[in-house]
């Protein structure tokens, strides 16, 4: 199972101490990873068909100083397409003058749907397909960018006609707001004043977030399986699509 990392808060924030947990869990999917975050209307995209353990591109992510307000990061296992830059999540497109990001962990079967607008893969996995038809149907929707609470309430027309192909956990975000859909694993928490410490599940490695923060400052942090072991997780439903904002869930 590919794994998954989103992160959205109100202010640009430092992601390598839940980056490096992430890539721990390259150990058994070893087909590929990538980062994608926002720096204001600008994307930064790294991504490598090698092992986050082993890729030395890896490697500068981890010692270059990210602070962003919109983060997915991908670790892929692969089950539709070769192991190759081109199928290497995430993928990104531009819709409406802002790049969209995304990036899915599971298996659509069967799914061919018919791309007719300017969205097309370019690699071969089903999660690229998903995203340009996901991109295609927005457009068809709406002339303009619509706010968030419009966005949230098309996709929750658009995904299940994705999900009834197979497991479709994604996370996608236009730099704006982190959508997050769970088939079938998801969780995530909000992390806010008063900050605490809070230890790595994979590593012994801790961060005493008291000490890096302000008491204004939230974040909410969203991933395949929880990421430290002393932290209040929350899961997803089966079928539940959550929209980030500002650093919490909206409730919309």
């Amino acid at each position: 199972m590919c794994q998954l990392l989103g992160m959205n808060g109100n202010t640009p924030t430092d992601i390598m101490f839940s980056f490096t947990g992430f890539a721990t869990r390259a150990e058994e999917h070893q087909d590929g990873f990538g980062i994608a975050f926002f720096e204001g209307a600008g994307l930064r995209l790294f991504v490598d068909a090698q092992s986050a353990r082993h890729s030395p591109v890896a490697e500068l992510v981890q010692n270059y100083p990210i602070r962003s307000q919109h983060v997915i990061a991908h670790i892929r296992k692969a089950t539709q397409g070769r192991v190759a830059l081109e199928n290497t999540h995430p993928f990104v497109r531009e819709l409406w003058g802002r790049y969209w990001v995304f990036a899915h962990n599971g298996n659509l079967t069967g799914y061919a749907p018919r791309l007719h607008a300017s969205f097309h893969p370019v690699g071969h996995t089903d999660s690229e397909l998903a995203f340009c038809w996901l991109m295609q149907e927005l457009a068809k929707a709406h002339a303009s960018l619509p706010p968030v609470a419009e966005l949230t309430a098309t996709l929750r027309e658009l995904v299940p006609q994705i999900a009834a192909h197979g497991t479709f956990n994604f996370m996608l975000s236009q730099g704006e707001a982190l959508w997050a859909h769970c088939s079938t694993q998801l969780s995530y928490l909000v992390r806010q004043h008063p900050f605490r410490e809070a230890r790595l599940q994979d590593d012994d490695i801790s961060v005493d977030f008291s000490r890096l923060t302000t008491p204004s400052d939230r974040v909410a942090v969203v991933v395949t399986e929880p990421l430290t072991r002393d932290e209040s997780w929350v899961a997803f439903g089966p079928g539940e699509l959550k929209v980030f904002v500002g650093g919490e869930p909206l409730a919309v």
